[in-house]
């Protein structure tokens, strides 16, 4: 290999590329289907690109949202949000959830998606989504540059306290992952990528 063979850029003057590349990259990502109510009642469900876990024991996931957002805002008042896995028959769904509107539209309605009620906190799940977690906040953390500058971003980490599995995801026990056909948010303004049995392969970890 040699320089000429790569794109380089210092994403402080821009990358030079018709679309930022960065999401692509960094991904394909899981994504956050982020529900919570607000201190007055009002519902609020939407998707987060900028997902994962983060810890294993206790179990803790965590989503940044880039400026404040209503989740952002609700999940400070209530101290309580849920998670809910998007899966390709519900991608559409999903869309519909990401537009920006109002505080005061509930876009479990706005999606057609029914709510349910949760067991351990008081915001409900997403009833088509086959797995759902519970959460309770833990942290908020405002990101911040490398020279210390604040940034309009903040990361929304909390523990699960409760977990939903759909019984037909469990095979002997073990969690299917492609039978729940999952979808992920890849780069570009528009794309995503499902995944499938067919692309699974196995590999152990050294001993």
């Amino acid at each position: 290999m040699i320089e000429d063979d790569f794109h380089y850029y210092e994403p402080a003057n821009g990358h030079s590329l018709p679309h930022d590349p960065f999401n692509a990259m960094v991904g394909p990502r899981p994504i956050g289907w982020i529900s919570s109510k607000s201190a007055a009642g009002v519902l609020n469900l939407a998707p987060y690109s900028f997902f994962n876990g983060f810890n294993y024991t206790p179990p803790i996931i965590g989503f940044s949202s880039i400026t404040a957002k209503d989740s952002l805002h609700n999940i400070r008042e209530t101290g309580e949000f849920g998670w809910n896995l998007v899966t390709r028959p519900l991608a559409e769904q999903m869309n519909l959830s990401c537009a920006s509107v109002p505080a005061d539209v509930d876009e479990f309605q706005l999606a057609g998606l029914t709510p349910v009620a949760s067991r351990k906190i008081d915001v409900p799940r997403v009833a088509e989504s086959p797995v759902s977690f519970e959460c309770k906040l833990t942290q908020i953390v405002q990101l911040q540059a490398a020279d210390g500058t604040a940034i309009s971003s903040w990361l929304v980490l909390g523990e699960v306290v409760a977990v939903h599995i759909a019984r037909r995801l469990l095979n002997d026990g073990i969690y299917d992952t492609a039978a729940a056909e999952p979808i992920l948010r890849g780069g570009g303004p528009a794309d995503y990528f499902a995944v499938t049995a067919d692309n699974r392969f196995l590999m152990r970890r050294p001993r």
